[in-house]
């Protein structure tokens, strides 16, 4: 197994909404479906999407686990990834990830996304992979535990074989502050090798400052055929600005 250190850089998002959500002045709890929402010190933690998310959610915490949806219907967010990870014997990869997301109606989500890849092995920037996933939340926030969300990605491969992606997602929160994410992932390549990729991705934060600062760990554990399994696992820094 080789050893790796992860270092998880936060991204920059931006959410264009035709119109601002309602605010309610009552002090009732907010109801999501057949679900009331228990009250929480943190605005993050507030219902505040389509479908009774919290902000946290919609933010994406993770860098590489995902979590529910995060776009109202027909709402346009633009995400941007800058990830390195670093090998023995100096092998560096650096990939920057750009990301469009189109909220659907029936708690359903459209995201289209480009890799560029620099890996200091092999000379300059290049892309890497197009991308298309679905994502499909199968009720509203808290209604089902984990929140339960299938994900199916298609990659249009640069070089080599395209790739089928189908993820089962979950996460919530557990405590005031605390945020988990879990996800099963199979990744099939269609032609070529047909390597098979299994693999479990998770996070755990914590929130300092509301709406601001949150700090965790995240790891990844895979396994592709014909070769040895690989585990990452390191801290996350989210700082949001402006707020």
């Amino acid at each position: 197994m080789k050893k790796q250190i992860f270092v998880l850089l936060g991204g920059l998002s931006l959410a264009c909404s035709g119109g601002a959500n309602a605010q309610s002045s009552s002090t009732t709890p907010p109801v999501v479906g057949n679900v009331t929402v228990s009250g929480s010190d943190l605005m993050e933690e507030k219902p505040d999407g389509a479908f009774g998310e919290p902000e946290w959610v919609r933010q994406r915490r993770f860098s590489n686990t995902r979590v529910y949806v995060q776009q109202d219907p027909w709402q346009i967010g633009y995400e941007e990834w800058w990830r390195t990870r670093m090998y023995d014997g100096g092998h560096v990869t650096q990939r920057l990830q750009n990301e469009i997301e189109i909220g659907l109606p029936h708690r359903m989500q459209l995201d289209i996304y480009e890799n560029i890849l620099h890996d200091n092995t092999v000379s300059g920037w290049q892309q890497e992979e197009v991308a298309v996933e679905l994502r499909y939340a199968f009720a509203d926030w808290n209604v089902i535990p984990g929140n339960p969300t299938l994900y199916l990605e298609y990659s249009f491969a640069h070089s080599g074989s395209d790739a089928l992606e189908p993820k089962l997602l979950f996460g919530g929160e557990f405590g005031n502050g605390w945020h988990w994410g879990l996800n099963l992932i199979c990744e099939q390549e269609l032609w070529g090798a047909q390597s098979t990729e299994k693999a479990v991705a998770a996070g755990i934060s914590r929130t300092l400052i509301d709406n601001k600062l949150s700090v965790g760990v995240e790891g990844n554990w895979s396994t592709v055929t014909r070769e040895k399994s690989e585990m990452i696992l390191g801290p996350s820094v989210q700082w949001r600005w402006p707020v």
